[in-house]
């Protein structure tokens, strides 16, 4: 769901121009096997429209309409358009806001580079990854929504029974959990009467990264557009929205957070201001307390609504923390607290305060985590804007801050402990325990990959001791 729009597109864009008629447009379709086509300017380079078979059956067929009128009659007019660069998981999020089967693909020009489709997004067919991104778009009630959230859990462990890898597996089910929000979201909106004010339902740490697994609970958020004098009347009646929202989700198996890290929580429902000025505190005012509890929200990721109030939160962010290295500096050191469970010989070390999981490895705390925060660190001091672990990596290592071999086995490594993580949640109930194995419980090979995996994220935070002089 990383992969950009065009390694996606299949083929060349099939069109017609303005001029032609609906019955030339669905003959050039039948020829090329399309269920969709392009209408274009008479030069063929600007798309103006889109004509697929739910346009036909809507305004042609149904309405009792002639095949010879002109396409412009019977087109969508109005393109919501991405650019090649964008990935398929923003191309599959604007689909489901926008009810749509296709997205046009146009170059900074506005020219048209192609469509990609629904189908062309959840490839996966065979597993039932379209149908249940249908089904999340066209469920209607609480109960709806969690059959399609258990529905995700099944899928996913249907693809790691598969042999998917855990990269994959997490995609898959972070977006289908994105569109389960915004079927929430758009379902919550329906009961409630808010304020006309631009507001963004962003998510924050895991959710925020990409990086789900099954015993993921809530965090999130809400950023909105008010006047200073009016924020206060305005998250008054977004809260209600907010708490019937997370309270849904909940229901769907995503726990609230213990936290209080929710956008029902007024310290995380603010206008872009208060937002800014809260991460001001943790950037100019840094202690350690603060950014150990902080840190996810440096994480966040657009997930309904006005998108342009979290990019220019995260644009700020990016500028203000890159600024402040002292402030990276404490988060750094935050960081190394938590060492990969490797010793001296490179053997497991278990933790002796952990009475109930003796002989046990906490894969969550000492195995993710280290590769989380360090890569978080690294990629907010060179302004990376990526929020999942493995882009971050990716894109130091494209700057030259990682060789490609590197990131490539910290990118493994961190995905085999997220790998176990999963296997591990999929086979017993949620709790402490789900994030934990016993090395005696893997075979040879798993055990010495584990290793290896935990020496790339010593070797994650050797960077950030080597960088800030800890």
């Amino acid at each position: 769901m990383y992969s950009p729009l065009s390694a996606i597109v299949r083929r060349p864009p099939v069109t017609v121009p303005l001029d032609a008629t609906v019955r030339e447009a669905l003959e050039r379709m039948e020829r090329t096997r399309i269920d969709s086509i392009v209408v274009t300017d008479p030069g063929g380079a600007l798309p103006l429209g889109i004509f697929t078979l739910h346009d036909l059956l809507r305004r042609v067929t149904l309405p009792g309409g002639d095949l010879q009128q002109p396409i412009v009659a019977a087109m969508t007019g109005g393109l919501v358009t991405l650019r090649p660069q964008a990935t398929a998981h923003q191309a599959a999020l604007l689909m489901a806001r926008n009810a749509m089967g296709h997205v046009v693909v146009v170059d900074a020009e506005g020219h048209l580079v192609g469509v990609v489709s629904r189908d062309d997004l959840f490839g996966l067919q065979r597993v039932g990854v379209g149908e249940l991104s249908a089904a999340i778009a066209s469920a209607r009630d609480l109960p709806a929504l969690r059959s399609a959230s258990a529905e995700i859990r099944r899928l996913a462990i249907d693809l790691l029974a598969q042999g998917v890898g855990a990269e994959p597996v997490t995609h898959f089910t972070s977006t289908l959990s994105d569109l389960l929000t915004i079927r929430v979201v758009e379902l919550t909106l329906d009961e409630h009467e808010l304020p006309p004010v631009p507001l963004c339902w962003i998510a924050l740490g895991s959710e925020g990264r990409l990086e789900q697994t099954f015993s993921t609970d809530q965090d999130n958020g809400i950023v909105f557009e008010a006047a200073e004098e009016d924020a206060d009347e305005v998250r008054a009646a977004l809260l209600p929205f907010a708490r019937s929202v997370n309270e849904k989700l909940d229901a769907c198996g995503y726990a609230l957070c213990k936290g209080g890290i929710m956008a029902s929580n007024p310290r995380w429902c603010l206008t872009l201001a208060e937002w800014q000025r809260a991460f001001g505190r943790w950037i100019y005012e840094p202690n350690q307390e603060d950014l150990l509890n902080s840190a996810i929200f440096f994480d966040l990721r657009p997930v309904y609504g006005a998108d342009r109030l979290a990019e220019q939160l995260r644009e700020w962010l990016l500028a203000s923390a890159a600024d402040r290295p002292i402030f990276l500096r404490f988060m750094a050191d935050n960081a190394l607290r938590c060492q990969p469970p490797l010793g001296t010989l490179r053997d497991f070390v278990f933790d002796n305060r952990a009475k109930e999981f003796p002989h046990t490895l906490e894969l969550k705390m000492y195995g993710s985590r280290p590769f989380v925060d360090a890569a978080r660190i690294l990629a907010l001091a060179r302004r990376v804007a990526h929020t999942s672990t493995a882009e971050r990596l990716r894109a130091l290592g494209d700057a030259g801050r990682l060789g490609a071999g590197s990131v490539t086995a910290m990118v493994d490594g961190f995905y085999f402990i997220h790998l176990l993580r999963l296997r591990n949640q999929a086979t017993r109930p949620t709790g402490e325990g789900a994030n934990r194995v016993d090395p005696r419980d893997l075979n040879d090979l798993d055990r010495h990959v584990l290793k290896e995996a935990f020496r790339q994220g010593r070797k994650l935070q050797n960077l950030l001791v080597t960088e800030y002089q800890l």
